[in-house]
């Protein structure tokens, strides 16, 4: 049991506990009694001795994270234990959410966080989506769940409320596939502009945005015939500033794949190959040799940026009376180009690089048709239906007795 005795303020009886937390920090906590002065010390006293008996201090962890701080302030500081053990790009998203629209939420409802409910976290939820779409609900849902999580491994919490909430469901969306002929058209239309040769990457290969603009001469064998992945740029938002991030690593480990580099392909690249070494004998010491090693570089050597295929891409399209599409629907159409080829989806994951087959079947499963006729063609010839059925006097006797 703590210590605690009685104070006198402005005229009211206060009671003051008295503790050493878990990290040796003197505590002295107050709480209102609501009880004046004046003939009230019995009941005064009677309410210290309950308050002594029931009080359990907060729980501290070694970063100074305290069960009963804000859940606003507890989100703010965990941030920072969390920035060591996450991705820089999850970090990212996740300081740009707390920040902007969490924290200063809950802040308003001046929670705590041994107070916080399951009711809490769901009007939260309810609230915003009358302004942002289920996904952005979800990925909030994501943060406060990492969030509670870590205050249940650190003992600050018993459980994990998050888990007692209903999340949205995702807003479904529609990415756009391209048919064989109309990347065909794309390609025309992008001949000679600066969009031709990444673009062509993501269609045939399937890499991501990240993936081509990490694209090194390392990663292309010229002998072997083989193009892989092992390097990406991504560009993340930390302390309000755009930054590109390169990485030795990709979004997961099945992401790092190598894929056969198909004769038109090593012709584009020694092309490419020939026209930088050429810029750095033009330009000399004007040339920027802090990318030097990266394929999709400018005259001067600069490294083409991550949002540059992001925003100029989709506008391309339009622009030339294509259908306007995001640079990430070049590797969703390359999939429904497999897939319309009889490839099966087991490949496709392989070719995509996705972490586990049930992404690849769940993404591309309803284009499968192939597959679904190939069903058809098993059920006919396991299955005899009868012959000579009649259907047409059904029909004709149902109408005569109407």
């Amino acid at each position: 049991m703590v210590s605690g005795h009685l104070e006198v303020k402005k005229g009211y009886y206060y009671i003051v506990l008295n503790y050493v937390d878990e990290n040796g920090k003197r505590n002295r906590p107050w709480f209102p009694t609501g009880l004046p002065e004046k003939g009230n010390k019995r009941k005064a006293e009677a309410m210290l001795s309950k308050v002594r008996n029931s009080y359990e201090p907060p729980k501290v962890t070694e970063e100074g994270l305290r069960s009963d701080m804000l859940f606003a302030d507890y989100l703010e500081q965990w941030l920072e234990v969390a920035k060591t053990r996450i991705a820089v790009a999850t970090y990212s998203s996740y300081s740009n959410m707390v920040q902007s629209t969490i924290a200063p939420y809950f802040r308003k409802t001046k929670v705590k966080l041994c107070d916080l409910e399951a009711s809490h976290i769901q009007k939260f939820y309810n609230e915003k989506l009358k302004v942002v779409k289920p996904n952005t609900v979800i990925h909030y849902h994501a943060v406060i769940h990492s969030a509670l999580k870590y205050a249940v491994k650190t003992d600050m919490l018993s459980k994990n409320v998050a888990d007692k909430v209903d999340r949205p469901k995702k807003n479904s969306f529609q990415p756009v596939f391209l048919s064989a002929e109309e990347m065909e058209t794309l390609f025309r239309e992008l001949k000679g502009s600066k969009l031709e040769l990444p673009v062509m990457v993501a269609a045939f290969y399937g890499f991501r945005r990240g993936e081509v603009v990490g694209l090194k001469w390392d990663a292309i064998d010229f002998e072997r015939g083989t193009i892989s992945v092992n390097h990406t740029v991504t560009t993340v938002e930390l302390d309000g500033r755009l930054m590109d991030r390169a990485q030795d690593s990709a979004k997961t480990k099945s992401s790092l794949r190598t894929l056969p580099l198909v004769g038109a392909f090593k012709d584009y690249f020694m092309q490419v190959k020939q026209a930088q070494e050429y810029n750095k004998a033009i330009c000399g010491d004007c040339y920027n040799y802090d990318y030097d090693g990266y394929v999709f570089v400018d005259e001067m050597g600069n490294r083409m940026k991550p949002n540059y295929l992001t925003t100029e891409f989709p506008d391309f399209c339009e622009k030339h009376g294509l259908r306007r599409m995001r640079f990430h629907d070049l590797r969703h159409s390359c999939a429904s180009l497999l897939l319309a080829n009889g490839v099966p989806l087991k490949q496709i994951q392989e070719w995509l690089g996705h972490s586990d087959f049930s992404t690849t079947a769940n993404i591309y499963a309803h284009l499968d048709y192939t597959s679904k006729l190939t069903s058809a063609q098993a059920m006919e010839s396991g299955l005899t239906l009868p012959e000579g059925s009649n259907f047409n006097s059904q029909w004709e006797s149902v109408a005569e007795k109407s």
